[in-house]
């Protein structure tokens, strides 16, 4: 399955014509700036780089994925079977927690049964399938794998309800008091299939337009 041109303006006529508030957004932010990957990175090292990420900031987790790095020579990165020679001394040594080298083990052994799929593999599942495999592997849920559809493998139609960052988008945009619970975002999202992913994107700068109005007003 090929990447989306999430650019073309036919999404957009489609999302604008389905939703009047959307189109407001899309007025206001101008053409989807999401664009499909450039390179197929392999699902296990997507997925440790996810877990590396959780709980920390982006440079604390560059440094551990760093080292995590250095501990296979040669290599770009490290594949599954070369953990079978790293010890988890080693692992805690670069700077993971417990429960981090134990999603990282059960990643790798989940990369290596079949049960998270190679690149190539992973291109031909449809999206619930991906969600499925991916979720059973340990420390790995539902919103790690949606952002690997659309950043990853630039899939069309992926809404990722429980992100705080859409709901607080759709909350701003349709006015609500209260933040709209997945379900309800879920519900009001049929009319922009089957491009959700686009107006995730929408939802996004919506949000991200409000705090930067915050901010502004605190500095002035």
């Amino acid at each position: 399955m090929p990447p989306t041109d999430f650019t073309a303006p036919a999404i957009l006529k489609h999302l604008a014509r389905r939703d009047p508030v959307l189109a407001k957004a899309i007025r206001a932010h101008g053409a989807c700036a999401l664009s499909p990957p450039s390179k197929r990175e392999q699902p296990f090292a997507a997925l440790v780089h996810a877990v590396a990420h959780q709980q920390l900031n982006g440079t604390a987790a560059k440094t551990i994925l760093g080292r995590f790095t250095a501990l296979s020579p040669g290599r770009a990165f490290p594949r599954p079977a070369d953990l079978s020679t790293v010890t988890d001394v080693q692992l805690r040594a670069v700077g993971f927690s417990m429960a981090k080298v134990a999603a990282i083990r059960d990643l790798a052994a989940k990369a290596l049964d079949g049960t998270i799929p190679s690149a190539a593999a992973l291109a031909r599942l449809d999206d619930d399938v991906i969600v499925e495999r991916l979720t059973a592997a340990r420390g790995v849920g539902r919103w790690t794998v949606e952002m690997l559809l659309i950043s990853h493998l630039g899939r069309p139609d992926v809404l990722p309800a429980d992100d705080f960052g859409v709901r607080a988008g759709f909350r701003i945009a349709y006015g609500l008091d209260a933040m709209p619970t997945p379900r309800q975002l879920l519900a009001h999202g049929e009319c922009w299939r089957p491009w959700r992913t686009v107006a995730s994107w929408y939802l996004w700068r919506v949000a991200d337009a409000e705090k930067a109005l915050k901010i502004g007003k605190i500095l002035a």
